[in-house]
C-alpha cells in the first residue's frame, strides 16, 4: 500500500526518503502530514528544544505542613486561607 517517497527538507533543502514503514507508522499514529524536515534536521530541532521539554522551571514555595509541621515545598503560592500539607500528609488525607 505504501511506497517510499523522496521529499525535500524545508530547513536544509536536502532530499530524504520517507520510507514505506515510516508512512505506515505515521498512519498508525493518525498523522496526516508527511514530515517537512529530514531526520537530521528533526533531531537537531529536538536537541535545540531540549527534547521537547522546553518548559520553564516551576517556581517552588517553602511552607510548613499544616498537619505535621514539617518544612516542605509546594508548586503554588499559598494564600493563607487554606491549610497546606507536605506530600506524605496530603497522600494520607486523600483527594478532596
Amino acid at each position: 500500500m505504501f511506497e517510499d517517497k523522496v521529499l525535500t527538507c524545508k530547513e536544509c533543502g536536502r532530499e530524504f526518503v520517507f520510507t514505506a514503514s515510516e508512512q505506515e507508522f505515521y498512519a498508525a499514529k493518525g498523522f496526516t502530514n508527511a514530515p517537512g524536515r529530514c531526520p537530521e534536521c528533526r533531531a537537531a530541532r529536538r536537541q535545540r528544544n531540549n527534547g521537547g521539554y522546553n518548559r520553564p522551571e516551576r517556581q517552588m514555595y517553602e511552607v510548613v505542613c499544616s498537619d505535621c509541621g514539617k518544612e516542605t515545598t509546594v508548586p503554588f503560592q499559598p494564600r493563607g486561607d487554606k491549610p497546606v500539607y507536605c506530600r506524605e500528609c496530603f497522600q494520607t488525607r486523600g483527594r478532596w
